[in-house]
């Protein structure tokens, strides 16, 4: 019987898993995947990318994953694309495997251990207040596989498995540094909280990690240039935050505060101290983050984003709320759970869908792709030579239908920089900041350029191809082209 209930969860865990995937939607080359996805292609195959290719590979320094990746594909002979595509459904299955064991111990009902579970299912895709983040990427992402691990980690913690947690944060750390940092505060906090001498133990913990902050090379003076790259991310400026975010970053603290007391008055121990731990966390990152970043000299800590720490904070937010819905409202009336799976999954999946317009939800591998941007990348893969140099216009991530889909990652080619993705490359790894200045300025006033510009282009820095409207196409040796794209060699 006890098998049975165990292989009765992992077909539920696998059904949620499929519906949490239909719902975020999938999309390859997306937004930081531009970076993380044209790494993994440049370890399995070195001659591409021999132009600007540190734009990606610096910045994948600190991390394991491409490496990671890479190694499976070559252990498995398993494609890339279907590669990259398992590693999501798995890190989407080990995050709602670990959430159903976290559930477990805050609430005795199956019911509301299967609604917490479901809910967070349904809000993969939920947007973390001010930070640009979601609780789980459309793509594979290093920190998709890292909150995997911490949530793991979580739940060793509350079974009093210390080294286990450790042993699990410890990869976490490799995939993604500043993302394993906060599940170790959090997994620290948690521990404490559970002590049978909670205030004394919190506040040392505050004093000693407060102690622990480096204070040497932030004071470093900041390059012009990159503080101008470090300008196009404004959500890295805490106190440029509109109030709607502050509220989202404060009032799930508030929140934990309440829940905290009210499960402490109902004798629900380890509920009360779990939330505990999570408004402690809370405050003291929050406390951290504005330390941070209020005195100017200490501006070279910015790209660390401390308000990440939220990312844990929403994750616990949804379960416990979705826990709570399980007991209290949904009970064992089926009608109700279909209303709320309805409701929950039918919203999310409908904003998904309007953030994208322009590309298939689920962007299968090998599927023949909609987006005319795909299309032409998808021609260029094909058709180009490995060493082909493209331009592109510097904001193209922004341009109608192309949805913040990576040229390199996609198109498997070298490019001169962009404006948007590379300007995020430039604030962690500076010194790349001379290089994304100097051809993002070539590049102004693309829309208006004509054969003379291209050829500028190519004597200044090489290029022999470019991506542009079909209206720029004169004089050009144009060889793919749709209504409004065309992909042309300069002469």
């Amino acid at each position: 019987m006890k098998h049975n209930g165990r292989w009765s969860r992992i077909g539920l865990l696998l059904l949620l898993t499929g519906l949490g995937f239909v719902v975020m939607g999938y999309h390859p080359g997306l937004e930081d995947d531009g970076i993380y996805l044209a790494a993994v292609k440049a370890d399995l195959h070195p001659a591409l990318y021999p132009y600007n290719s540190a734009f990606f590979r610096l910045q994948v320094q600190a991390t394991i994953f491409d490496g990671t990746i890479a190694n499976f594909v070559r252990a498995t002979h398993v494609p890339v694309a279907w590669a990259e595509l398992l590693w999501q459904l798995l890190s989407i299955f080990v995050v709602l495997w670990a959430c159903h064991r976290i559930a477990g111990k805050l609430f005795a009902d199956s019911r509301a251990q299967w609604a917490a579970v479901a809910l967070v299912s349904a809000m993969l895709t939920l947007p973390v207040s001010g930070t640009a983040l979601y609780l789980m990427d459309q793509h594979l992402h290093p920190r998709n596989i890292a909150t995997a691990l911490i949530l793991m980690a979580v739940d060793r913690v509350l079974e009093g498995r210390r080294l286990q947690a450790a042993a699990l944060l410890v990869p976490a750390f490799l995939m993604h540094p500043i993302m394993a940092a906060m599940g170790i505060s959090f997994c620290v906090f948690l521990g404490a909280a559970l002590s049978e001498t909670v205030p004394v133990r919190l506040r040392a913990l505050r004093s000693e990690t407060a102690a622990a902050l480096p204070l040497g090379w932030i004071l470093e003076p900041p390059n012009p240039v990159w503080k101008k790259a470090l300008d196009t991310r404004t959500y890295y400026y805490l106190y440029k935050w509109t109030w709607y975010e502050w509220l989202g970053a404060l009032a799930p603290l508030a929140m934990f505060w309440g829940l905290w007391r009210w499960a402490r008055r109902r004798n629900e121990t380890v509920l009360a101290r779990f939330a505990l731990a999570v408004f402690a966390y809370g405050v003291f990152q929050q406390a951290l983050a504005m330390v941070m970043l209020t005195p100017p000299e200490w501006i070279r800590l910015t790209p660390l984003q401390p308000m990440r720490y939220l990312q844990l904070v929403y994750f616990f937010m949804v379960l416990i709320a979705g826990g709570l819905l399980g007991r209290f409202a949904l009970r064992g009336k089926a009608w109700r759970w279909a209303v709320f799976l309805l409701a929950a999954n039918g919203g999310m999946l409908w904003s998904q869908c309007a953030q994208y317009p322009a590309s298939q939800h689920i962007e299968w591998p090998g599927r023949k792709p909609e987006n005319a941007w795909l299309q032409a990348f998808a021609w260029i893969r094909s058709n180009t030579p490995a060493d082909a140099y493209f331009a592109l216009d510097p904001y193209y991530l922004r341009a109608p239908g192309e949805d913040y889909h990576g040229f390199r990652a996609l198109a498997e080619r070298s490019q001169l920089a962009d404006a948007i993705k590379d300007a995020a490359a430039v604030t962690q790894v500076p010194e790349l900041g001379e290089t994304w200045d100097q051809q993002v300025t070539a590049e102004q006033g693309w829309r208006r350029f004509g054969l003379a510009d291209f050829e500028r282009l190519k004597r200044e820095f090489g290029v022999d191809w470019v991506v542009v409207a079909r209206g720029q196409t004169a004089g050009l040796d144009c060889r793919w082209h749709d209504q409004s794209l065309a992909v042309c060699r300069i002469p």
